[in-house]
């Protein structure tokens, strides 16, 4: 099969095709034709040389943690799944290729008005933002502050926190905020005098904090929200331990991802796809991811 990965660390020119045996699904498993696979920030770092915990990197590599595409093998055991069915998973790591292999727990089928790109995009930044809610308890009459709210992360988390019946204010730049509007967050600028800002948007205060965006909107969230157990970061892990404040890791299931589905399909959650590059691509796609700026998701695209 063909796949997109490195055999050295560094730059995003390390990125190159690859041909590698298509794998066999096995007992309890099914193998997918991957129709779309995200792009996220830790595919970035991991192709730098960061290794996340728990996950064992060794060279040559193959990055990637979401995809969508149709199930085409399934191992003995499986119940839940055929060829044919089009679905949308996780996994840790090797999903920048033609095919993978998951246990079928880690699959849900992608509704048909879905788009392959928004399934192939779904899992990760969708994840840890529900994630993230549930750590921050956050429910309905919560003024929810959101850092990189126009982000992968941050978009999930704007419309289910709207869902969930919290109040959201967003950070970015101005040439997001209509697109913030949009989906039911009131916008604000990041920099300098964030705080103050943000005060004059909610002055009876704010309930709750989540950081995707960096260490300055940690900073502001920390000034702002009075219990430090409701202020969350998915990027400033070690200012997160110096402030005492969560570090979110995804949990992620299929029920969650179920519920990420449920929610698209009942118009309460639109995935922006910023851009989709062929998987020949991935070095590209990289560049655009690392730039840090931009709405929604980066995907990479299969043809049949």
């Amino acid at each position: 099969m063909k796949a997109m990965g490195f055999t050295k660390f560094g730059s995003p020119e390390v990125l190159e095709p690859m041909e590698l045996a298509t794998p066999q699904a096995g007992e309890g498993e099914v193998r997918v034709r991957v129709k779309a696979a995200g792009v996220q920030p830790v595919d970035c770092a991991i192709r730098t040389g960061f290794r996340p915990h728990g996950v064992t990197i060794t060279l040559p590599h193959v990055t990637g943690g979401e995809f969508a595409g149709i199930v085409d093998q399934t191992g003995s055991g499986v119940t839940a799944f055929a060829p044919g069915d089009e679905v949308l998973g996780f996994r840790m790591q090797y999903t920048y290729a033609e095919y993978v292999v998951v246990p079928q727990e880690q699959l849900v089928r992608k509704p048909a008005a879905m788009p392959w790109e928004a399934a192939g995009g779904l899992s990760g930044a969708g994840q840890t933002a529900l994630t993230a809610l549930e750590e921050l308890g956050v429910g309905p009459g919560d003024t929810l502050l959101i850092n990189g709210a126009a982000g992968g992360v941050g978009t999930v988390a704007v419309q289910a926190a709207r869902a969930k019946g919290a109040a959201v204010i967003g950070t970015a730049s101005p040439a997001n905020h209509d697109y913030l509007r949009s989906i039911g967050a009131v916008p604000v600028t990041y920099g300098p005098g964030l705080a103050e800002r943000v005060r004059a948007l909610a002055p009876d205060g704010v309930d709750a904090a989540l950081d995707a965006g960096g260490a300055d909107g940690l900073l502001a969230a920390a000034e702002l929200v009075p219990d430090r157990n409701r202020i969350a970061t998915t990027v400033a892990f070690e200012l997160a331990g110096e402030l005492g404040v969560r570090w979110i890791r995804s949990r992620r299931s299929a029920q969650r991802l179920a519920e990420l589905v449920e929610l698209h399909t009942r118009g309460q959650l639109r995935i922006h796809i910023r851009r989709a590059y062929p998987l020949s691509q991935a070095a590209e796609a990289h560049r655009e991811m690392e730039t840090g700026h931009g709405r929604g998701k980066i995907v990479l695209t299969l043809e049949d």
